[in-house]
């Protein structure tokens, strides 16, 4: 292995791209960057309703990257047309993926905007998704040579990993193709069948039941391909790391919680009902979850320290590299596979952006405060652009705990607006939009990162990657806060049902008025319960009299509209959570203990010579999601030992290739699946959950079966196929 602190182009000697940097095929052309663009769009939009539904979203790297292949493919046969090249397609999931880890961002913590109180304003939707997504990219690109060059060996990116071998045998096809597309097949059906067919359930559990005091252990599970695939990919060692930290969580700290807390017959904060009566479910999410934010925080922090030297080089090397170039941002002497976007415009970019946070109406304080705010983006940016990368280098950007990131940067901004005496209402919104910016350029921050990695693979120009990366997230992040409004306002009921309202009356003094049925009422905000009203937004009359409630159709607590019929709200639970933080600490009733027992987990397990930071996603996750991707890793250790690969031969076996199609279908599949949800009349005509023929089970197959048959295909792929790039095909006969 070649010294960590070689230069960036003795190392990019080193690596063999699949497109040597001698070559300079079409890559940032008009059409790729058109594509991209508009799937990044499309891709975001239905990432944005997904996450919004279930809470979460489906990485869209390698699905935008299968459909490249497959559009360009198509019109180069239907029109005649010149066939792209596998830079081109490289550009186009570049571009593309820049709309799903926007959504995450955007939905995560703007729907916070309506729990405080405040309006889903388009303007600061649209503002904190355009400089989060810059900011995220801008800050990545110096550290490009950092992670994904000098840490080629030890960050596997695996996600960005398999669309780059999705790419190559696109354009290769032969074994490695039919391995690719196989499992790209298998996982793209299997994942079908279970989340939208529902033929078997997508998760097992089981509670350990029969021990007095362990009945809230639960062991889980999420039969899911992509997961498997992750596993196999990443290897062993990390998959362990991470499952013993979901073992810890879930087998040790919600159990010992129940069982400490089974006798108390009042409310623990910040829980909402006794001890007692919680789920364990509900006891990781109201205890366990501040516990994994304190650990991913403290893991973060410690792993940037210990990657700092990388860092500072890097920056170092491209200060120095501030020099008069060509129209491409390059430098003559460095090879085309090793161009950034200039130090220079870097810089220059990312002051403009934050001299924008701060004369924007984003932050609603004096000069002083609105400064400070630009500030603590900067600092919490970089951190977490810093740390989410390298998360996403050892596990993916799916499996990403961007909002943990986005816990951690509000935890430290409340602390520091409480420290200094900025308590007012006009601070929460200022936390939030600093903590919103910094999710959103944490999580592009890793896209972006993992895109490069890609093209690091084969053999991109990246500074062309980066501009295409900063048009799309620039289209994706102005089209975002529309689609937002739009999906609030479909599902925002007003009501002026008696069970609705308020039994007392609004308090004097109320300044806000709106319009609603010809008349004008005062608007009466309430952000906390009090005795006799929930939180809502709440029309009122000239008596003081509560008579309509504006319940938002994100984070609405009504289940009817104003005619009593049934209606179904979004209700992701990050967006609660992050304004219940916020509510918290501005009270002084956040569970600080909660946080630092994180904190100092991650350091002593850092202490050991473990990676805190793998171990503190594991207990941030929930176990069901770790575990599959520690069986994927135990596959790829009984097939290197018996097939005695070396790692580097590892890397490119039938296992890894089928595991690359198992992420790649299952990524492809979750899109689908988000359109069911789009279309509910569609998924309840194809869904066979509670069909069998003796009515007796909700499931036709089980669970664990069916996960069992899927991870034995891979074993047997992997330890009968052969590989392409060192094994011959046998000849065939005349």
């Amino acid at each position: 292995m070649s010294s960590a602190f070689e230069s960036p182009s003795a190392l990019v000697d080193e690596h063999k791209p699949f497109i040597p940097a001698s070559e300079d095929p079409p890559e940032l052309t008009l059409r790729a960057v058109v594509l991209g663009s508009l799937l990044g769009v499309v891709f975001g939009a239905s990432s944005l309703y997904l996450f919004l539904k279930v809470g979460m979203t489906v990485s869209a790297s390698i699905p935008v990257a299968v459909l490249a292949v497959t559009i360009f493919r198509g019109l180069s046969r239907a029109f005649g047309l010149r066939r792209a090249t596998i830079l081109e397609n490289n550009v186009v999931q570049t571009a593309g993926s820049a709309g799903e880890s926007i959504a995450f961002g955007v939905g995560a913590t703007m729907p916070a905007l309506m729990l405080l109180g405040y309006e889903l304003d388009w303007t600061r939707v649209m503002i904190v998704s355009v400089l989060g997504s810059l900011l995220g990219i801008l800050m990545m690109i110096p550290l490009r040579r950092a992670f994904i060059v000098k840490q080629h060996e030890t960050l596997p990116y695996p996600e960005g990993t398999a669309c780059a071998k999705v790419l190559i045998v696109g354009e290769q096809g032969g074994s490695n193709a039919r391995t690719v597309f196989l499992g790209f097949g298998l996982g793209g059906i299997y994942k079908l069948m279970m989340q939208a067919m529902k033929l078997w359930p997508g998760e097992w559990d089981r509670a350990l039941v029969g021990i007095k005091g362990y009945d809230k252990a639960v062991v889980a599970l999420e039969p899911d391909p992509t997961l498997l695939g992750v596993g196999y990919i990443i290897g062993p060692r990390t998959a362990s790391i991470m499952v013993g930290g979901g073992l810890l969580a879930s087998l040790t700290l919600v159990p010992l919680i129940a069982f400490f807390g089974e006798g108390l017959t009042t409310v623990l904060p910040p829980g909402q009902s006794r001890i007692s009566e919680m789920s364990p479910g509900q006891i990781s999410g109201q205890y366990v979850r501040y516990i994994g934010a304190g650990a991913v925080a403290a893991g973060g922090i410690l792993s940037m320290l210990n990657a700092l030297p990388l860092i500072l080089s890097a920056l170092a090397g491209g200060f120095k590299a501030m020099k008069p170039a060509d129209a491409d941002g390059s430098n003559p002497a460095t090879p085309r596979t090793d161009r950034d976007i200039p130090t220079s415009l870097v810089v220059l970019g990312t002051l403009g952006l934050v001299a924008l946070i701060a004369a924007s109406h984003l932050i609603p304080a004096d000069p002083v405060g609105r400064v400070a705010g630009a500030v603590l983006i900067v600092v919490f940016g970089f951190l977490f652009v810093t740390v989410s990368s390298r998360i996403t280098g050892l596990i993916g950007s799916s499996s990403n705990p961007i909002s943990g990131m986005t816990i951690a940067t509000l935890l430290l901004t409340c602390l520091i607006f409480v420290t200094l005496g900025w308590i007012g209402s006009e601070y929460r919104l200022i936390a939030l939009s600093i903590a919103a910016i910094v999710c959103i350029a944490s999580s592009n921050g890793g896209t972006t990162s993992q895109d490069l990695k890609t093209g690091f693979l084969v053999g991109a120009t990246p500074w062309r990657q980066q501009v295409a990366i900063l048009v799309g997230a620039l289209l994706s992040a102005v089209v975002m806060g529309g689609t937002l409004i739009a999906m609030n306002d479909a599902y925002t009921t007003v009501s002026n049902q008696p069970a609705d309202l308020p039994t007392v009356a609004a308090p004097a003094g109320l300044t806000e008025t709106a319009e609603h049925d010809g008349e004008t009422y005062k608007v009466w905000r309430l952000t906390a319960p009090i005795e006799g009203a929930l939180p809502g937004v709440y029309l009122v009359d000239e008596s003081d009299k509560p008579a309509w409630i504006i319940d938002p159709g994100i984070g609405g607590r009504l289940d009817h509209s104003s005619s009593g019929a049934p209606l179904k709200k979004f209700d992701p639970p990050q967006p609660r959570l992050f304004a219940t933080i916020i509510d918290g600490i501005m009270s002084g009733d956040l569970p600080w203990s909660l946080v630092i027992l994180g904190v100092m987990l991650a350091i002593v397990v850092q202490l050991t010579g473990v990676s805190s930071l793998a171990f503190a996603v594991g207990v941030y996750l929930p176990l069901s999601t770790t575990l599959p991707i520690f069986i994927g890793g135990l596959i790829r250790l009984l097939v290197d030992r018996i097939r005695k690969f070396t790692p580097e031969e590892s890397e490119t076996s039938p296992g890894t290739m089928m595991s690359t199609g198992l992420i790649a279908g299952g990524s492809l599949a979750g899109i689908l699946i988000a359109l069911l949800v789009v279309f509910e009349g569609l998924g309840r005509a194809i869904d066979f959950s509670g069909k069998s023929p003796d009515g007796g089970t909700e499931f036709l197959l089980p669970a664990l079966g069916s996960f069992s048959v899927l991870a034995a295909a891979l074993a047997l792929v992997a330890l009968l196929g052969r590989r392409a790039d060192r094994e011959p095909e046998p000849a065939k006969a005349d």
